[in-house]
């Protein structure tokens, strides 16, 4: 009898260390700071005719990314430049979807950022096609300069066959 609430104690442990680690394994361990800056990372938008990315002016730029996935990619930062040079200047993109990022990047919030694009408030711009094999990065423009950017499945790739 012993024997069996040992075993049972064991497992019960052992599922509550394997539950805390695979939550920390998906919410802390892979993610790193990105760096961002001329020369590093930059932050840019495909102008409309081309397929070649530029740099845009951007401040206060604060991202995660981590190797685990393509998808994990987050930004925050501000812009100077108006949605309505940014609309005339650069490609809109079709169907934007923020995913969401891990609680403690506070700066994003897919939440809010994707209830703006759907109300008209924030436009969403082709940051880079392709950054991975089937992934766009996409960025979110709101009125005041407030920007997001994220990874995102390709619009052919997310629909499938």
């Amino acid at each position: 009898m012993n024997a069996g609430k040992i075993a049972a104690g064991g497992l019960l442990v052992t599922g509550l260390v394997a539950g805390a680690l695979m939550y920390w394994l998906q919410v802390y361990a892979f993610y790193e700071p990105v760096t961002f800056g001329p020369g590093q990372t930059e932050i840019r938008l495909t102008p409309l005719g081309s397929a070649q990315p530029e740099a845009i002016v951007a401040d206060h730029v604060e991202g995660i990314d981590a190797d685990s996935s393509p998808l994990r990619f987050r930004a925050c930062f501000t812009t100077p430049l108006s949605q309505s040079m940014l609309t005339e200047t650069y490609q809109i993109y079709p169907n934007p979807e923020p995913l969401n990022g891990p609680g403690w990047f506070s700066c994003y919030k897919a939440d809010e950022i994707g209830h703006a694009l759907q109300t008209g408030e924030a436009l969403a711009f082709l940051s880079e096609p392709g950054i991975h094999p089937g992934v766009d990065r996409v960025i979110a423009v709101f009125p005041d300069g407030r920007a997001y950017a994220w990874h995102q499945l390709q619009p052919e790739t997310a629909e499938g066959p």
